[in-house]
């Protein structure tokens, strides 16, 4: 499959949750070699593994071997936790500081920092603690010489996907450490424009990621929902986003058919979306 053309400025990857949507990612344990080699099959150039399901590669020796042998980068690893305190846990902490020495060995590699969703119990002050938290790791990881970006998500259980979450937890971030993740599905799945959402923040965007969405009851295949892709992908372009588009899709199908989506995934950029940005459609 043939690579972006070398007028865009970003490079499209991959992210594993699709493989870990079926019994929370137990029908796909220590499988992310697999992965890496589906996500190089799809034409993707990157990937990112969610920090808790790397399995035996999160040796970075073995990791740096699989990345090679298929061809594509370690785009980012996504820190997955819960941060619900007034300041990291100890454990927390351990697994902050593991990943980070990890990427400090992959140049370039992103820092992804994700809150587990709980509940939305005593949301204004644990909105507060999530921003605290993430600001620690990300200072850690900036010192280390790793960037990171904060990733929002949107189940109703989640303390950061609607407007006011947003609107507290972004103007919270420390910009000299961290920026943000837009992800298109979960913006609008917490109400929000995608594409003004994107722009009012534009400043913190360091990552993106893509899901497409319907709203019956959530999210769809890649390029089968409602989402302006192209429209979202050409001002990204216009004014030089540089870093990583990241496919992550938890349509339906994905449950049973992993392999399947990210290879559909792949066919749609290389086939539907970069052609629509080639023909300014």
């Amino acid at each position: 499959m043939p690579a972006p053309p070398a007028t865009l400025p970003f490079r499209f990857g991959n992210e594993c949750y699709t493989w870990f949507m079926k019994d929370a990612g137990a029908a796909h344990a220590n499988r992310l070699d697999h992965m890496i080699r589906v996500t190089a099959e799809s034409g993707l150039a990157g990937i990112e593994p969610i920090h808790s399901w790397m399995g035996d590669l999160a040796d970075a020796g073995l990791l740096r071997a699989s990345l090679a042998a298929a061809g594509i980068e370690l785009a980012a690893i996504a820190l997955v936790l819960d941060w619900n305190h007034a300041a990291e846990t100890d454990d927390e902490c351990r697994q902050a500081d593991q990943i980070i020495d990890l990427l400090a060995g992959f140049p370039g590699a992103m820092l992804c920092t994700v809150q587990m969703p709980t509940s939305r119990e005593d949301v204004e002050t644990r909105r507060l603690r999530l921003v605290d938290n993430v600001n620690a790791v990300s200072r850690r990881a900036a010192d280390r010489g790793v960037a990171s970006s904060f990733h929002p998500n949107s189940p109703p259980h989640s303390i950061n996907r609607t407007p006011d979450d947003y609107a507290v937890i972004l103007e919270g971030l420390d910009p000299a450490a961290t920026g943000w993740t837009p992800d298109v599905g979960h913006i609008i799945n917490g109400g929000m424009d995608p594409l003004d959402t994107m722009k009012r923040w534009q400043s913190l965007i360091n990552h993106v990621h893509y899901k497409d969405w319907d709203g019956e009851p959530e999210f769809a295949l890649m390029g089968e929902g409602s989402i302006d892709f192209a429209a979202i992908t050409r001002w990204l372009r216009s004014w030089d986003y540089s870093g990583w588009i990241i496919l992550e899709d938890e349509a339906e199908r994905a449950i049973d058919d992993p392999d399947g989506v990210t290879l559909h995934d792949g066919e749609w950029v290389h086939q539907q979306l970069i052609p629509r940005l080639q023909r300014g459609a």
